[in-house]
């Protein structure tokens, strides 16, 4: 889960979004905003709601929290039994309200919204060709793509969105709504989550399995690379867009992104953080004390650590859920005292111990360093710092905000020269062959070792946005 510490620090990777989706349940708005609440750590800027009565599409959405966006009075603006939910983090587009999703498509074949976590890499390639045929967008999200190619499609709606689909290259997973169907569609490489689940004689679709329990819905399956799923009245049908699928589902969404009460292709996210724990114990030990892990998605590994190592696990800091999203932080004083104000060490704990101090990922190294500072000014005598997945070495073009070598720490200095700048006593990564072992081979892991599932070709064009 995000911590607000992410945001004082910037040392932390923002999640790609999420969608939620709901066929033929009453007061369907009203799920979505449950659906969506469930999902708010994959998106935090930005949330919209479209839902439908059969006749016409409404559509509410705004800049913020889920509870800050909506109330009684705008739920009860969007009737109907079908509608479709989004959380927004600007991989993609600027911070704006026009760039908060459901994208609206207005049509004179018919109206349609569509909800887009992930990234197009070859976005930028496929806009100028469609405003070099009359397109106008306005927008810069690449929801808007996706809506202007299905529009320039011949046939039925279905027909249409098939026929649009093998142009897109990238990690998408999206809905989109009529006014009397859903089509739930996952991208061939299968980069990021989305699943399915019934309740009552409706149909549910998540970005995260765990918003499924909230309303009360029971997990069905996970839609497949490459898999449109058509709801209607009548019928539940499933085509494939293409055969050319491969199962690459991005990592960070087991290391950090996803709640741990999730199943991303049938593997819980705590049991596989904490496996990964177990990894990195047995493959980098440490005399110490104690194992403490960095709120909240490191929690799980920590445990892990602890497992297999036999060093008591213990709580080493106390977070406050209560600061503000949009603290300012001009000066590096203030970012300092914004770390302090959201995560407390706990002298009791931690005083004259040796500590290892487990966290999911390193970026940037500026939040590593304050906790280490943190810890020892609380009287932790030596900090171990070990992290429970590869050096991120390489951009991600596919939702996850790492855009350039220069924000990754680790292309600047090895594990070593990396331990002297946070002043950890010592510092090791898990292994690529232990990520593997943890979470098993059909992940993408792109960001760990520059090898990338989608064509270098749009990946290359995307560094030149």
């Amino acid at each position: 889960m995000r911590s607000e510490l992410d945001y004082f620090l910037g040392d932390k990777l923002n999640e790609e979004c999420g969608v939620f989706g709901v066929f033929n349940v009453e007061e369907a708005a009203l799920l979505t905003y449950y659906g969506l609440h469930a999902l708010q750590h994959r998106g935090q800027e930005g949330v919209g709601i479209s839902s439908t009565d059969g006749k016409d599409i409404v559509r509410e959405k705004g800049e913020g929290l889920v509870t800050e966006v909506f109330n009684i009075e705008k739920l009860e603006h969007l009737p109907g039994q079908i509608a479709i939910g989004h959380v927004r983090y600007s991989t993609t587009g600027g911070q704006c309200i026009e760039n908060v999703q459901p994208i609206l498509i207005r049509s004179h074949t018919g109206d349609f919204t569509i909800a887009h976590n992930g990234n197009i890499v070859n976005a930028k390639e496929l806009k100028m060709q469609l405003e070099a045929t009359g397109s106008v967008f306005h927008t810069t999200s690449d929801s808007e793509i996706i809506g202007h190619l299905i529009q320039r499609e011949s046939g039925e709606f279905h027909e249409r969105i098939m026929k649009s689909l093998p142009r897109l290259e990238g990690a998408f997973s999206f809905i989109i709504m009529t006014k009397d169907a859903l089509f739930v569609i996952r991208d061939k490489n299968g980069l990021r989550p989305l699943s399915m689940a019934k309740l009552e004689d409706g149909y549910i679709f998540s970005s995260e399995s765990s918003a499924f329990e909230i309303i009360g819905a029971t997990f069905m399956r996970s839609i497949n690379p490459g898999e449109v799923v058509t709801v209607t009245k009548d019928s539940i049908t499933s085509k494939q867009y293409t055969e050319h699928t491969q199962n690459k589902m991005c990592a960070m969404e087991y290391v950090y992104f996803s709640r741990p009460d999730s199943n991303i292709n049938g593997l819980n996210v705590h049991v596989s953080r904490r496996k990964c724990g177990q990894i990195l114990a047995k493959e980098s030990p440490a005399e110490a004390d104690i194992v403490i892990g960095v709120p909240d998605s490191s929690l799980s590994a920590a445990m892990g650590y602890a497992d297999y190592s036999g060093i008591p696990y213990e709580i080493g800091f106390v977070k406050s859920r209560y600061i503000g999203r949009t603290f300012i932080k001009p000066t590096q004083k203030q970012r300092e005292r914004g770390v302090k104000m959201k995560l407390s060490a706990m002298p009791d704990v931690v005083k004259g111990k040796r500590v290892v101090l487990v966290d999911d990922s390193i970026v940037r190294g500026t939040t590593s360093k304050h906790i280490i500072q943190l810890l020892k000014d609380a009287g932790a005598i030596e900090v171990h710092m070990r992290v429970a997945s590869p050096p991120l070495v390489s951009p991600c073009f596919y939702g996850v905000d790492i855009s350039g070598y220069n924000e990754l720490i680790s292309v600047q200095y090895n594990p070593e020269e990396l331990a002297k700048f946070i002043k950890a006593e010592s510092l090791t990564f898990l292994s690529e062959e232990g990520m593997y072992e943890g979470l098993g081979t059909n992940i993408c892991m792109a960001c760990f070792t520059g090898k990338y599932p989608t064509s270098m070709f749009s990946l290359l064009e995307n560094i030149n946005k």
